[in-house]
């Protein structure tokens, strides 16, 4: 509670039109230096004008709905004036950003080290060219994805395929593991005459039964195939027809966890009992699971936390019964959890089959063990296959996350504002509840739905944007330099709206 009220008299000094950076002795040792080394300093403190949306706001918003539905739009932005953690609207309006555009910012908002490699002349042409990677890449292709996205591989993944968003990854990585399946049942022979020509008119056995197993309140993409496997909100896949795959329950988990240890193991149990029993169901009814997808935290359905033992045992259920195991790491993957991918806190023995990522990784794609490697062309294929830009700031992403320790920064600011969600739900348990967390991705719960929304819309009318997940959950998504002085700033801001919350 100290440090929280050490930083809510720290901003009661901070004049409202201020700008001056924040004194380094003020960061602590676990702040980022690169805002400040690099000459762009970071604001140091929310800063409102108007009311959200403001005036400015609200006319683009009307122009935007002319020629396109803009209903989910908050507010506009003005992304030359945002820099760091601090994102700031058309209005003025600073805001401290919790969210960073749905989990995407590593590095939050203009940083220097990914300014300078727009600016470089040595890399107009990797800009102003967007290749067909598959056929036609460029030469420092090779080279760009080891300084990448080779060098931060998961353990015995050595294989990497880009694409452009998370959805796609997955929906690339269910196809990859569909045809190593169809392999494996084939003996490694070449497809039938047969095959190819029912292949042409979507039927069997050119276009089998199989299937994917996913989980109750997961996401995994909004196309056709990763809407089988999402189900975290009704509006996401309304009036989409979909496909007869499994879905498992996942562990709904009791807190503290501490007091409810053996309840979770049971409620645990339970669900590896039903992952085991569907896959053998959906053998018997001609529609075999071919693979299982699974978040290490469940983050649009609520944040949903599973143990450990948990993910070791379904990664054994996945290898007994021949089905590829893939972790969806979109959302959890680059550093958030303060592990740079979050299945590594499992310590599997038998790493997973596929790992998609997308997200903070700025590129979307997919690594995958070498047996899923796919040996003809165009059966993984589209026109572009990722971006090389996108790839080429990520190396300059790794850069900054090595040289200034960010995944210590995170653990460190992790545990702080976890400490503080805790404290304040102790303070207000009639409203909060359930704060858990790895890293900075953390969440709490707040009453129901509608107190919930509620308590975003005043969150940002105070200077700090968050997100909202599952019913009742509001989750934290900050940038990697994300750190204890923003963590404080924000609980004071937090604390102010919990308690008008009545």
């Amino acid at each position: 509670m100290a440090s929280r009220m050490l930083a809510r008299q720290s901003l009661l000094t901070i004049s409202r039109h201020s700008q001056t950076p924040i004194p380094r002795r003020a960061m602590g040792a676990q702040a980022s230096p690169s805002l400040h080394d690099q000459g762009l300093p970071e604001y140091e403190g929310p800063l409102m004008k108007t009311t959200i949306p403001g005036p400015k706001s609200q006319v683009l918003t009307k122009e935007l709905g002319e020629i396109q539905n803009s209903v989910a739009v908050q507010f506009f932005c003005d992304y030359t004036a945002s820099r760091g953690n601090y994102l700031v609207d058309v209005d003025g309006n600073r805001m401290l950003d919790l969210y960073m555009q749905i989990s995407s910012l590593p590095l939050g908002y203009n940083h220097p080290a990914l300014l300078r490699t727009l600016q470089d002349p040595a890399n107009l042409a990797t800009f102003a060219n967007r290749p067909a990677l598959g056929a036609l890449p460029p030469h420092d292709l090779p080279q760009l994805l080891h300084k990448s996205l080779v060098s931060v591989a998961p353990t015995g993944l050595r294989q990497v395929q880009t694409m452009a968003c998370g959805s796609c990854s997955n929906e690339n990585a269910f196809k990859a593991i569909f045809i190593w399946y169809r392999n494996k049942q084939r003996g490694g022979a070449k497809p039938t005459t047969e095959e190819l020509r029912t292949s042409m008119i979507n039927q069997s056995p050119g276009c089998p039964e199989l299937s994917i197993l996913s989980f109750m309140g997961s996401f995994h993409g909004r196309t056709i195939g990763c809407l089988a496997t999402t189900h975290s909100k009704a509006i996401h896949k309304l009036d989409i027809p979909s496909l007869d795959w499994p879905i498992a329950p996942f562990p709904r988990l009791q807190y503290p966890l501490e007091e409810h240890s053996r309840e979770n193991a049971s409620e645990e149990a339970r669900c590896l009992a039903e992952v085991e029993d569907l896959i053998q169901k959906f053998a018997r009814k001609g529609r075999p699971v071919a693979g299982v997808v699974v978040e290490p935290i469940q983050a649009e359905g609520g944040d949903n936390h599973a143990s450990d033992d948990f993910f070791r045992k379904l990664r054994a259920l996945t290898a007994k019964h021949g089905a590829a195991f893939l972790c969806d790491e979109v959302q959890t993957g680059a550093g958030t959890t303060g592990l740079f991918w979050a299945h590594e806190h499992w310590g599997l023995e038998n790493p997973p089959d596929v790992v998609t990522f997308s997200k903070k990784m700025l590129t979307g794609g997919f690594y995958y063990k070498d047996e899923l490697r796919t040996e003809l062309p165009y059966r993984i294929y589209n026109t572009w296959m990722g971006e090389p830009s996108k790839t080429l700031m990520l190396a300059e992403v790794l850069k900054v996350v090595r040289a200034e320790r960010l995944l210590d920064n995170v653990q460190h600011a992790g545990s702080v504002l976890l400490r503080g969600l805790t404290d304040l739900q102790n303070e207000f348990p009639n409203i909060l509840s359930r704060a858990r967390g790895r890293g900075t991705f953390c969440a709490i719960d707040i009453r129901d739905e509608d107190t919930r929304n509620k308590a975003v819309l005043l969150a940002r009318n105070k200077g700090v944007v968050l997100g909202g997940c599952g019913d009742m959950s509001i989750r934290f998504r900050p940038s990697l330099i994300f750190t204890e002085i923003h963590a404080n700033i924000f609980l004071n801001i937090f604390r102010d709206v919990v308690s008008t919350l009545k």
